[in-house]
């Protein structure tokens, strides 16, 4: 058990790096396009909900001290609380729905992909409200500007991020040992770990 709890910590600090890595990979646009996303579909897909979400809450954690751990190597209160800030929190929404589902519906590849997707939704709803409040500065930012600028030109790449992210999904299962405290095999009945 002790050397399953180490793996645990170890596989989380890593893929808290790789969220990291990929919020270092950016253009910058109103809202900058990174790999973030990906590197959250990625992290909550190969770990599971719980070692997932804790691997993000981590990253968001160490930007919260002011690490340069965000797109363009920001961090601290300015870049958690400026007009892009409600997709950083929208990061820890994706991974906390990817949990749930996969808590309820299990941790087969369908489930991971759905459960990704809206996810993605939930960070689109929680960082263009973010952004219409703060870039708006309250003087009235329509939603539908908001949608051009925020959301309609990362649809089509962060569609591509979470087809990419489940296909790699699937190669790395078969090395990522399961959870300390696993509770709930997959929908096929294989422990976590394996190849579904």
């Amino acid at each position: 058990m002790k050397r399953r709890v180490a793996s645990d910590i170890a596989l989380t600090g890593l893929f808290t790096a790789v969220i990291t890595v990929c919020a270092w990979i950016s253009v910058p646009f109103t809202v900058p396009f990174t790999l973030q996303t990906f590197g959250i579909f990625l992290t909550v897909g190969v770990l599971g909900g719980r070692r997932g979400t804790i691997s993000v809450l981590c990253y968001l954690l160490l930007g919260a001290v002011g690490l340069p751990v965000f797109a363009g190597f920001k961090g601290g209160a300015a870049a958690l609380f400026g007009a892009t800030g409600g997709y950083i929190f929208g990061f820890l929404f994706s991974a906390l729905i990817m949990w749930a589902a996969e808590t309820v519906f299990g941790g087969s590849a369908r489930v991971t992909a759905l459960s990704a997707a809206a996810g993605l939704i939930l960070c689109y709803i929680s960082g263009t409200a973010w952004f219409m409040a703060v870039y708006g500065g309250g003087s009235g930012t329509s939603l539908g500007a908001a949608l051009m600028m925020c959301v309609v030109p990362y649809i089509v790449p962060d569609i591509l991020k979470i087809i990419i992210a489940m296909i790699l999904r699937k190669r790395l299962l078969k090395y990522v040992p399961a959870p300390a405290f696993s509770r709930r095999p997959s929908e096929s009945g294989k422990t976590r770990g394996s190849d579904r």
